[in-house]
Parts: C-alpha cells; sequence; structure tokens
C-alpha cells in the first residue's frame, strides 16, 4: 500500500503564519513558526491550498472568538497511548483547562502523569487538539511547543469569549 503524498500551507493567525500538512482526506500536521516545535515543511511535502480550505475558514473562526470546536478530519501520527491522549485533551471544553493528572486519570493511567506530559508535548495538530488547555498542578503554565507566549495568547482569546468557564486552575 502506498502512502498518500502530504500536501502543505501556511495560514495567517494573530501568532503567526501556521504550517498545515496533510492529504486529500484529513489534517495531520499544524506547525508553528516559533518555539522549541517550530515546524518547516519537509521537502517530499507538496505545496497546495486545495486541501486546506476547511482547515482556514475554521481556524480564523477560532482566532476570531466565533468557533469552540473544530471538526475537522484528522489524522495524527502516533502510539495508541499517544492517540488516547490526544483524544482526551479534545474533550477538555473551550475556556477550561485540566492538569496532566486530570489527564492520566481520563485516560485511566493515573500513575502516567509523565507520559501523558511527553504525549501533550507531542501533539502533532496543536491548537485543533487543544494541548494548550494542559497546565501544572498548580495552575502554572507549562512547556508549551509554540511557547508560552503562545500558550498564554490562546489560553486569554479563550477566556475573554467564554468568561464563565474560567475554572480557576491557572492564575492570570
Amino acid at each position: 500500500m502506498t502512502e498518500q503524498p502530504l500536501f502543505y500551507t501556511h495560514h495567517e493567525s494573530p501568532i503567526g503564519p501556521l504550517l498545515l500538512a496533510g492529504d486529500e482526506t484529513a489534517l495531520v500536521y499544524l506547525g508553528f513558526p516559533t518555539g522549541k516545535r517550530a515546524m518547516q515543511a519537509r521537502a517530499e511535502w507538496l505545496p497546495s491550498e486545495a486541501p486546506f480550505g476547511e482547515t482556514k475558514a475554521q481556524l480564523a473562526a477560532y482566532f476570531e472568538g466565533r468557533l469552540r470546536d473544530f471538526d475537522l478530519p484528522l489524522r495524527p501520527p502516533g502510539t495508541d497511548f499517544q492517540q488516547s491522549v490526544w483524544q482526551a485533551l479534545r474533550q477538555i471544553p473551550y475556556g477550561e483547562t485540566r492538569s496532566y493528572a486530570d489527564i492520566a486519570h481520563a485516560i485511566g493511567r493515573p500513575t502516567a502523569t509523565r507520559a501523558v506530559g511527553a504525549a501533550n508535548g507531542a501533539n502533532p495538530i496543536p491548537i485543533i487538539v487543544p494541548c494548550h488547555r494542559v497546565i501544572g498542578a498548580n495552575g502554572s503554565l507549562t512547556g508549551f511547543g509554540g511557547g508560552l507566549d503562545t500558550k498564554r495568547f490562546l489560553l486569554d482569546l479563550e477566556w475573554r469569549t467564554e468568561p464563565a468557564s474560567i475554572g480557576g486552575l491557572w492564575a492570570r
């Protein structure tokens, strides 16, 4: 079986140009322009806007505060454990936060807090799979692939548009 080629494009956002990569059926990667998980297109990827119209529309609506839940086909590459963590991340409501321990409990692995942290950090589709909503147990902002300023921006964006959901884990 031959793998489908991946296409890529960029989407301008308030946090800089986001790299989008996927095939004709699903988004596979969303990369930040800066931070420890900054991403560039790979040599074998093909430039194309065509597969990303709906992704761009939903990202624009999210950054405008009009979209709370993404509804896109996703195919993030990862292990079964990582997939379970990323699925749990998608269950965190807009404007709310959870700790790594909360996610470990949600996936039925209460002692796997460090592994949850590693899976969270390896999330290949941030924002849409909202790893920015995971914070330290003491309410502190913890590492983020796009940098802490980006994480703070995303949380502030959600809290500005959903003030009733501020749960108190992150002290601003």
